[in-house]
């Protein structure tokens, strides 16, 4: 159930009378998309992001004990509903900011052919390591086991799977040759450091849809600060926010 917006700011605001630094927290999925929005939300607020990327089930962790965050950012909505029920993030504030896809990635030097085999690719015989997220922190790997379990490969290629801590680190062992095969969030395989390579798109079916849930944390902080916080929420969520996510692959509510 998607929780009703309440901070709702027009995204063209004049630079600020100070410039405040917005702490963002968020999963590595949104590596790409959140560089291209952070450069327009600084240029047209003065403000500047502190990002750190990582694991959503982490940075759960992370914020219940205290992490000092603005914002989060989740590729799962689970996560930031949870920091709700315990009080942790503003009233309100909680909302699914996009739907992540998977694929199967291969580098464009590799044999293997996802385009026309599917994840068919996983089973073939030179294929030796598969990387996916750590299923027990990032769904992106949670869904890439219920993909693989879907399709019936899944008890057959196991013992080949390896781990990133997240999505991005997975990526980098499909890039540089830790895996021969990587299953991935689709906004990272449109990534132009990615571009080279070829990929099959999984189905949405194939596993749960990976409702990415964002929010404002609740702390202490000034209320030029806050607002900035706010500013920054409403950029994702806007035409801008909107329009690189499309473009990366997510679908935007």
């Amino acid at each position: 159930m998607r929780v009703p917006a309440l901070f709702l700011l027009p995204l063209a605001v004049a630079a600020p009378a100070q410039a405040e630094d917005v702490f963002v927290a968020a999963a590595a999925s949104m590596n790409h998309p959140l560089e291209e929005i952070i450069a327009v939300f600084e240029r047209e607020t003065g403000h500047t992001v502190r990002l750190t990327l990582g694991s959503s089930g982490n940075f759960y962790g992370q914020i219940a004990n205290g992490a000092p965050f603005d914002v989060f950012l989740s590729a799962d909505r689970e996560y930031v509903e949870a920091l709700d029920r315990r009080n942790l993030v503003e009233p309100g504030s909680v909302e699914i900011y996009a739907v992540g896809r998977l694929a199967v990635w291969v580098r464009a030097d590799s044999s293997l052919e996802p385009e026309t085999e599917g994840m068919a690719t996983l089973d073939d015989p030179s294929v030796n390591r598969i990387a996916i997220a750590n299923p027990r922190l990032a769904p992106y790997g949670r869904a890439a086991i219920e993909a693989m379990r879907r399709f019936g490969v899944h008890d057959r290629v196991a013992d080949k799977l390896v781990h990133g801590d997240n999505v991005s680190q997975a990526a980098q062992f499909a890039m540089t040759g830790g895996a021969d095969v990587g299953i991935l969030a689709l906004s990272l395989a449109r990534a132009d450091v990615m571009r080279g390579g070829r990929y099959w798109l999984i189905p949405a079916d194939a596993h749960t849809p990976i409702e990415q849930g964002m929010a404002i944390l609740r702390r202490e902080r000034s209320s030029a600060r806050q607002d900035a916080a706010v500013t920054f929420r409403n950029m994702v969520r806007g035409p801008v926010g909107r329009s690189v996510l499309e473009r990366y692959g997510f679908t935007v509510p």
